[in-house]
């Protein structure tokens, strides 16, 4: 989810605790509870500062390792030990499964868009990518709004939260349901399916779809309950060609193939240098394929210039490779 919604969700779980009489009404434990959970929502999303490094690291880490088993347990702990140095005297217990379920909540929530995460690491490196609510779902970001209006017009914080996660668990349920009933559609339409991907919109009833079968694959959208087919490619293996080989072992190129699982590839030769681009095909916008991996390499094979990332015009990519010499 987003940062907004991730932190509405502290809100709620710090507000959720009051359920527990000894919070209630211990008012320092109550406010190290909520400090927590806020902190709890918002820590495994730290990895966004590899954005500073460059972007295949960032594509290659964020929802990775932070969003992993072991740290799951560990940032509780973490945060717990830097919060006793300002409530050294409090029920930690209380504030460290709080916590807890802020981080484990964090990541639970992130792996029904279609980004994902690799919350199932250590034991395996597989994106966990649900496809049935956008990065920025505005119905849930107002719900949560609404409980946090509740608060201020003197509703119990547990009860009202409570409440409203009856109603979000429902609106998960139906967002299943739309995207049952969108899979049973698109394998009436399209013989052969192997394989559908859901990329949800903040569209309600908008979806984004990619679509493969043994042999093409198909980009689609529904809308309003209609399906229409967008585009649609052969689909052709990586071949075992040196210019290939070549561009596979740039950072950028592997970054991108390390977590994209549909996608079409380019291999141009110009006068002094060869092109290869990769093409995420989840990504569809205005008839622009935004999400790219793009390299370059001298007729030695050597890399002159790649980048990875989110680009929306071809001119802004070129300028992008300009810049960015291997």
């Amino acid at each position: 989810m987003d940062t907004g919604t991730h932190v509405l969700m502290g809100v709620a779980l710090g507000s959720l605790a009051s359920l527990d009489p000894a919070i209630a009404h211990d008012p320092l434990l109550s406010q190290a509870v909520l400090i927590g959970a806020l902190a709890g929502s918002q820590v495994p999303d730290i990895d966004t500062i590899l954005k500073l490094r460059n972007n295949a690291k960032y594509i290659r880490n964020h929802r990775g390792v932070t969003h992993s088993i072991p740290a799951v347990i560990v940032w509780p702990l973490l945060i717990v030990g830097v919060m006793i140095a300002v409530y050294p005297d409090t029920d930690w217990l209380r504030v460290w499964l709080w916590t807890f379920a802020a981080v484990a909540f964090h990541v639970f929530v992130d792996i029904f868009n279609a980004y994902g995460t690799q919350a199932l690491r250590p034991f395996t490196k597989k994106w966990i990518a649900l496809g049935v609510i956008h990065t920025f779902d505005p119905i849930i970001f107002a719900l949560h709004l609404l409980g946090i209006g509740g608060l201020f017009l003197g509703l119990h914080p547990g009860y009202t939260f409570f409440a409203l996660y009856v109603l979000v668990a429902a609106y998960y349920a139906l967002r299943f349901r739309q995207q049952a009933n969108i899979k049973r559609l698109v394998r009436t339409a399209v013989d052969g399916v192997a394989e559908i991907i859901t990329v949800p919109t903040w569209r309600p009833r908008e979806w984004h779809l990619a679509i493969s079968t043994d042999d093409e694959f198909y980009v689609a959208r529904v809308k309003r309950g209609r399906l229409f087919i967008l585009d649609r490619f052969q689909k052709r293996p990586l071949p075992d060609h040196p210019v290939m080989n070549a561009a596979k072992r740039d950072e950028n190129v592997a970054a991108f193939l390390s977590f994209s699982p549909v996608y079409r590839w380019e291999m141009n030769e110009y006068d002094d240098y060869y092109e290869v681009r990769f093409t995420d095909l989840r990504y569809r916008s205005k008839g622009y394929y935004p999400f790219v991996a793009v390299v370059q390499l001298d007729r030695n094979l050597c890399i002159v210039s790649s980048y990875t990332g989110w680009i929306f015009s071809e001119g802004r990519l070129r300028k992008k490779l300009e810049l960015a010499p291997n």
